[in-house]
């Protein structure tokens, strides 16, 4: 699961990537295996001025062979705002998660997520249909 933190109108450092990054690994760590990517968007609404809920965090996460997940949420400061948007990207995922169990449990199987086909399939898959191009 990768993990990439943008920060937009706040004084952004290592550290604070590093302590976002960190924040979203340690509570998301059940999901590692489903997901692929996660981004994450921490910024300031009102860039300097001061106000209430100006602190935004939107997360989305991207789930293996499924559509995107998004969530955010504001507060008052930076740590709220993360700790907000964590939570509710954790209920998303464990929807998600329940979502595909009853699924599996209605098949009877476990399906896994659809997986995009390989280079090597697309180019066979092209040259026979150039092959039949010709051929007629």
């Amino acid at each position: 699961m990768h993990i990439q933190v943008n920060i937009h109108q706040i004084d952004g450092n290592a550290r604070l990537q590093n302590w976002v990054s960190a924040t979203l690994t340690e509570r998301l760590q059940r999901y590692a295996d489903l997901l692929t990517r996660i981004e994450v968007h921490v910024s300031d609404e009102n860039a300097h001025k001061s106000g209430p809920d100006d602190k935004r965090c939107q997360i989305e996460a991207r789930p293996k062979g499924l559509q995107a997940i998004s969530v955010s949420h504001k507060a008052q400061d930076l740590e709220q705002a993360v700790d907000g948007a964590t939570e509710k990207m954790r209920h998303a995922l464990e929807h998600l998660m329940g979502k595909l169990e009853a699924k599996a449990t209605a098949n009877g199987r476990l399906e896994s997520p659809r997986e995009a086909p390989s280079d090597a399939l697309l180019e066979e898959e092209f040259l026979a249909k150039q092959e039949e191009l010709e051929r007629a």
